[in-house]
């Protein structure tokens, strides 16, 4: 059973993805090395993308991207020469695969073509990712239908009637599980525009579980998410947030992802149901932190005990405050002192 049948289709715990993208920089030797730590960080996935070089940009994107003149260099050359550097072949995405499966670790990516379908297909990948660019592809939504895969929809850039036809178009094409992610598409974003109230939002409208997409900075807002009902949290990941790429300075380190993982797991473990429910320690804590009732004074036998004659004090294993106003006006039956906690064959019925 991969991670994701376990936490996201039988519910059992919240799904961290680590986002590693293009961050491997082009080096097969370095993906795997991401892999390793995010494994030793707790991720339950490693998600790549999956384009080639005619994949998304045009010959006139290519065109107006000759030159970038990044003060924080994270860019070098030209457009085209940052893609034919960081795209990964299919034969390199057969290693990572062979890879994560060596070391337990679900391996999933982000398809731009249908041939790049085929191949996460092919390689019995636990689920398909839809790039927030893609959400209004619809060929490309049916294609990846039509495998039979769950599909994870992200959601940025997309308004609510948007999300709303790409569903049905994956529901129509035979998509048999969809998972929603919030996801704001900036890198990153102002903390008023992400809207982790979102996460309710989409669950409650079209019935299906909801996770987000994470491009914040640190990991409380990912965490606050989870409080939020996400069974699903992706964040990019990196060894070194100084490395030249597109979205190292973005990602998660490994201390970062660690604690987005710990975090989520005890948070899900925490969050529990809408009913009250007393625990068998919280019960045995009340006979020890709650008050019985003890008496104010010394006090004589045949005295008609008032208020004043009684208070509350620790353990809770007599008769308990709530129940003082029962024995106002009752006749004591023998001497009794001070601090002495009452007990019925104190009184005459």
């Amino acid at each position: 059973m991969t991670n994701f049948e376990k936490k996201v289709l039988n519910k059992k715990g919240v799904y961290v993805i680590a986002e590693i993208g293009a961050n491997h920089n082009g080096d097969i030797t370095f993906a795997k090395k991401l892999i390793d730590e995010a494994k030793k960080s707790g991720a339950d996935c490693v998600k790549f993308q999956s384009w080639q070089p005619e994949s998304i940009p045009s010959k006139k994107e290519y065109d107006d991207n000759i030159n970038y003149t990044d003060s924080k260099k994270k860019h070098f050359g030209s457009l085209r020469e940052m893609v034919d550097k960081y795209y990964l072949s299919f034969d390199e995405h057969r290693i990572l695969k062979d890879y994560c499966d060596e070391i337990n670790i679900d391996f999933s990516s982000s398809p731009f073509t249908f041939e790049e379908v085929d191949l996460l297909e092919s390689l019995d990948v636990p689920f398909l990712k839809v790039a927030s660019m893609d959400i209004v592809h619809f060929d490309l939504l049916k294609y990846m239908a039509k495998t039979g895969l769950p599909v994870i929809l992200s959601t940025g850039m997309a308004s609510l009637s948007e999300i709303d036809v790409a569903i049905k178009t994956l529901e129509d094409a035979g998509a048999k599980k969809i998972i929603v992610l919030h996801c704001i598409s900036i890198y990153p974003p102002e903390n008023q525009d992400i809207r982790l109230k979102n996460i309710e939002m989409l669950s409650n409208t079209f019935n299906l579980p909801v996770g987000f997409s994470d491009h914040s900075i640190g990991s409380s807002i990912p965490l606050a998410s989870v409080a939020l009902g996400a069974v699903i949290i992706e964040k990019h990941f990196t060894l070194d947030k100084d490395l030249p790429g597109w979205d190292h300075a973005i990602s998660a380190n490994p201390e970062e992802l660690a604690a987005i993982c710990s975090g989520a797991k005890n948070i899900f473990e925490s969050l529990g149901g809408h009913r009250r429910i007393v625990s068998k320690a919280e019960i045995e804590k009340k006979q020890k932190f709650r008050r019985s009732l003890v008496y104010k004074s010394d006090l004589p036998k045949n005295h008609i005990i008032t208020k004043n004659d009684l208070t509350g004090k620790r353990p809770g294993t007599g008769i308990p405050i709530e129940n003082k106003d029962f024995y106002i006006g009752k006749k004591i039956t023998k001497d009794v002192l001070y601090d002495e906690l009452l007990t019925n064959e104190d009184y005459e019925y």
